[in-house]
């Protein structure tokens, strides 16, 4: 078992961490676009393989 004198100790915020929004420079999209995306092409693949596909 581990010494309780050599564990670390809890943040001082409570337990709440903070995010710092950092500017980067990339390309960006709405995640609505991101989600949009695959769930289209699986829909696609779907309508391929029921209608299409012998």
């Amino acid at each position: 078992m581990a010494d309780k004198k050599s564990a670390p100790l809890p943040a001082s915020s409570g337990g709440l961490m903070r995010f710092f929004e950092d500017e980067t420079k990339g390309f960006k999209l709405d995640p609505k676009i991101v989600v949009s995306i695959p769930i289209s092409l699986i829909a696609v693949s779907w309508i391929i393989d029921l209608f299409f596909a012998p």
